[in-house]
């Protein structure tokens, strides 16, 4: 059995069609459906069984699963509101449950890969996206949520308590089919395109933090990338040992972007190559968000080089394009 967490959300989602691609069903998807639209996420997708987050939760802490056979997890399940100020929910649903999945992980001898994101970084500037300790400096209680797990997942591997693969994947600035529940946590892709379509132009910030208008630069990552870097490392489908070959061990925190940084301009106009050209209009950048928003974001990919994952990113406009043709193939 694999297990998707998070597997009916953006990227589990996105994880499970991508399983399904390569043939494979036998999956278990866990999740919190109060968010009724992500349900719509699994149109079309096979798998075996779904359990509620509370109910798996309840599960692990009893011991009580009662699978025959784990052969990898890949941990998406999480509150990825950065806009979230209940830090007992947050420490709760993405610290306390990711060392829940750990613990389970090591007792079965599962693979696992569990998502990081790029927000424990701050406001670092360029040149300072690797994952050590000076460049990890949340802006918000989801980003220190985050690190904190990771701070607690490298103590464990430097004391030799995880005894099997285990590697987390600091996420950048995901994009792509499959994340129109997410509202205000959406891409800007999907906002920008829904601006294309509903008032025939796209809004930027004007020029703020040391760049010009719409000059501001993210490193936008494409989600079946992210999908492919799960299957990696838990060897699954084409990354699977050939036979006779022994599975590899992979540990480590490392960053899974696309390892180049775009301009929010370029943005812009590989959306209308798909949708056609529109004005863009600058606007003044909010006040409130003085302080919390990251101009640029740019992953170091030498660390998940470093582990061996040679996995190729998709660049901005062809992720763009497969985007919307996948879009429009699942209706």
């Amino acid at each position: 059995m694999y297990i998707v967490t998070g597997g009916a959300g953006f990227i589990g989602s996105n994880i499970v069609h991508e399983l399904n691609a390569h043939g494979i069903s036998e999956i278990l998807i866990v999740d919190n459906m109060a968010n009724v639209q992500k349900f719509q996420n699994l149109h079309g997708a096979r798998y075996v069984d779904y359990m509620d987050k509370r109910e798996f939760r309840r599960a692990l802490v009893e011991n009580a699963l009662g699978l025959a056979s784990v052969e990898a997890i890949l941990h998406q399940g999480a509150c990825s509101n950065t806009l979230e100020d209940d830090g007992v929910y947050m420490m709760d649903n993405n610290f306390e449950y990711t060392k829940e999945v750990l613990r389970y992980a090591i007792e079965v001898g599962a693979p696992l890969v569990f998502a990081s994101t790029a927000a424990v970084y701050g406001l670092s500037g360029p040149g300072h996206f690797t994952p050590t300790l000076e460049n990890e400096r949340p802006l918000n209680i989801y980003g220190y949520s985050k690190l904190a797990f990771d701070h607690y997942f490298r103590h464990q591997v430097a004391l030799g308590r995880v005894p099997i693969t285990a590697v987390g994947l600091r996420y950048f600035n995901v994009y792509g089919p499959r994340e129109q529940h997410k509202g205000r946590m959406a891409s800007v892709m999907h906002h920008f395109t829904k601006q294309m379509k509903e008032t025939g132009k796209v809004k930027l910030f004007a020029g703020t933090g040391g760049y010009a208008d719409g000059e501001q630069r993210r490193d936008f990552v494409y989600v079946r990338d992210l999908a492919r870097l799960n299957m990696f490392f838990a060897e699954i489908g084409p990354y699977a040992p050939a036979r006779g070959e022994e599975s590899t061990l992979y540990r480590g925190v490392v960053n899974a972007g696309s390892g180049a940084a775009s301009t929010f301009n370029q943005v812009a106009h590989a959306l209308m190559q798909v949708h056609g050209a529109v004005p863009i209009e600058y606007v003044a950048f909010p006040a409130d968000l003085d302080g919390r928003y990251q101009h640029f974001t740019e992953a170091d990919l030498s660390g998940l080089r470093e582990l061996g994952c040679d996995v190729a990113m998709t660049g901005l406009e062809a992720g763009v394009r497969e985007t919307f043709a996948t879009m429009d193939s699942i209706g």
